[in-house]
């Protein structure tokens, strides 16, 4: 991609900006217009502030400058998710290092996490969080900062998400606090009761896989795809978590779109399917107590 012609920052992030707009890029993965995706990568490219005054938008760029944008608009026009390029993602008001090993956060539950999931989860008397596919650990780490009193532990089936989630925990500085354990949902994890657990898991079908736009090339298929239906992750997470819950703890998960076909195949369960005020759907929630009532149910499931 070439901006010689361009004299400013601004007229660098417009040609962008058109460039994107005629590649139609896909815009799934946190910033919805070009124009945002365009600025972001910009001031990444320069190093410069997200909330940089209007007026310096004007400034006039070097040779240097604009082959530091260039380069970077032109991976993004390969497709290339703008936080890949940047090696950066935001969740729940955390910075976190990502890259093609783990998922870019995008999950309503960032929400859940601010209201430190209330008026479900009595936040004082949550001591032991479990985040289970943790990937990037986006999760674990917010709620580790929600939930100051709690110790979590995070898992992943990805030894290369977890080296990941090994650079977050060290941003955060939660060694202490955030132990990372490499397991196929719950086989590697030690037995222990949990006052709650969380889990935004793989729930992609197989048709749905075929269909995503291009950027979700560049994610690690085993973050998404679950199988046929979309369900080969959460069946078993529902059959295993009422081992590892504490008698008054609480199970979230994260299904997507995928909620419709979870209902259906398991009607008698009483999922509380949560609400968000600034999008997502897709999260339910049951307690210790329902799982434990519906465990013939999540063994006879049909798909």
């Amino acid at each position: 991609m070439n901006l010689e012609s361009c004299n400013s920052l601004r007229e660098a992030i417009l040609d962008g900006a058109q460039q994107f707009e005629q590649a139609q890029l896909g815009h799934t993965h946190g910033m919805p217009e070009a124009i945002d995706e365009a600025v972001y990568l910009a001031l990444c490219a320069l190093g410069l502030p997200h909330d940089l005054p209007a007026e310096d938008f004007d400034r006039s760029l070097s040779a240097e400058d604009k082959n530091k944008i260039a380069a970077f608009y032109a991976k993004r026009l390969q497709r290339i998710p703008a936080s890949y390029i940047t090696n950066r993602a935001w969740f729940a008001g955390l910075e976190f290092y990502v890259d093609e090993r783990v998922l870019i956060p995008r999950s309503p539950f960032a929400e859940l996490i601010g209201q430190r999931f209330s008026p479900w989860v009595d936040a004082s008397r949550v001591h032991s969080i479990l985040d289970l596919c943790t990937g990037s650990s986006c999760i674990a780490i917010a709620c580790a900062k929600a939930f100051e009193q709690a110790q979590v532990t995070a898992s992943d089936l990805s030894a290369d998400a977890l080296a990941v989630a090994q650079i977050n925990r060290e941003r955060h500085q939660l060694q202490s606090r955030l132990q990372l354990i490499e397991s196929d949902l719950f086989d590697a994890i030690p037995a222990q009761r949990f006052d709650l657990i969380v889990s935004n898991p793989p729930y992609v079908s197989e048709q749905e896989m075929r269909e995503l736009n291009a950027e979700f090339d560049h994610e690690p298929a085993l973050g998404l795809a679950a199988g046929e239906q979309g369900l080969d992750i959460v069946l078993p997470l529902l059959q295993q978590a009422v081992d590892y819950l504490s008698d008054d703890g609480v199970l979230i998960v994260e299904v997507g779109y995928t909620w419709p076909v979870l209902q259906d195949a398991l009607p008698s369960v009483p999922f509380m399917w949560l609400e968000f005020e600034y999008g997502g759907e897709g999260v339910f929630l049951l307690t210790a107590e329902q799982l434990r009532r519906h465990q013939a149910d999540f063994a006879n499931a049909q798909l």
